[in-house]
């Protein structure tokens, strides 16, 4: 086992043994840094915590870390952003009763001066493909993330091998890399939610969005009880009606930042909820 992996292990415990001792009953959620970074869940946690009188334990990590979490039985229950991923998850029996939450798209950002002309591009494989025959640099996440699958996924579509002294992986999460290619002046693809959280402290602008391929939906998935007996599967099915409900999507379709929205409810139409 890698000192990383042991480290990590060694820090979920520490949640399970802190909230044991506090006599607190506690669901360990393991989601991506976009959902923490952007700022979302300091809004949506607190009512189903009261509510339900237990405590969210968050691991914020890449959705292939969250993903991992759960099929070990680290988690009960994953938020996370990769269909495919999330599909492979739940036919393996590791996770059930998915749910789509919300959605955004991904954007690629990049400095004011746009050195390579993405602007001019119209989709996002233009956008990469112009990125490398310049050599602008760009960052990665490297991360195994639902952002770094997407922008591996964007790669490949191109018919490109990303590599050479232009392409940098910051191997960290999604507001950390937006802060280095912001330090950089590159070029990056990241959520909009987080994004638009960081917009007022960096310069990075959007050079490119809308192209369909660049959708992000996020699902939640309780883990299945009957691979890993030990998790609490009452309170994660709790938690996924609480963000399908009326309650939890208003939340979610009424959260900005610098007067934004930053994600979309997926699981009640945003015309049926409050303002």
């Amino acid at each position: 086992m890698s000192i990383k992996k042991i480290i990590f292990t060694i820090f979920i415990f520490a949640l399970i043994f802190s909230s044991a001792a506090a006599g607190q009953e506690v669901l360990t959620m393991a989601t991506t840094t976009s959902t923490e970074n952007s700022g979302l869940l300091e809004e949506l946690l607190p009512p189903f915590e009261e509510k339900f009188e237990v405590r969210v334990d968050v691991v914020a990590v890449g959705t292939g870390a969250a993903i991992e979490l759960g099929r070990n039985g680290d988690a009960d229950i994953i938020f996370v952003h990769a269909r495919e991923a999330e599909n492979e998850f739940v036919a393996n029996g590791y996770g059930v009763n998915r749910r789509d939450v919300m959605y955004n798209d991904f954007v690629i950002l990049g400095p004011p001066s746009d050195p390579a002309g993405i602007k001019e591009t119209e989709t996002a494989v233009e956008a990469f493909q112009k990125i490398e025959s310049e050599g602008a640099e760009f960052i990665s996440r490297g991360d195994d993330s639902g952002t770094n699958k997407k922008e591996l996924s964007l790669w490949d579509n191109a018919g490109i091998t990303p590599d050479g002294s232009w392409y940098l992986e910051s191997g960290q999460g999604m507001g950390p890399s937006i802060n280095m290619a912001n330090e950089r002046q590159a070029y990056i693809l990241a959520d909009r939610g987080t994004y638009l959280a960081y917009s007022g402290d960096i310069e990075l602008e959007i050079v490119n969005s809308g192209d369909p391929v660049l959708f992000n939906p996020y699902g939640i998935i309780p883990i299945n009880p009957a691979y890993h007996r030990h998790v609490n599967y009452q309170l994660a099915m709790a938690l996924t009606g609480y963000l399908t409900s009326q309650q939890g999507q208003n939340i979610i379709n009424n959260y900005q930042r610098y007067d934004e929205q930053l994600f979309y409810p997926s699981a009640i139409e945003a015309e049926n909820l409050e303002e």
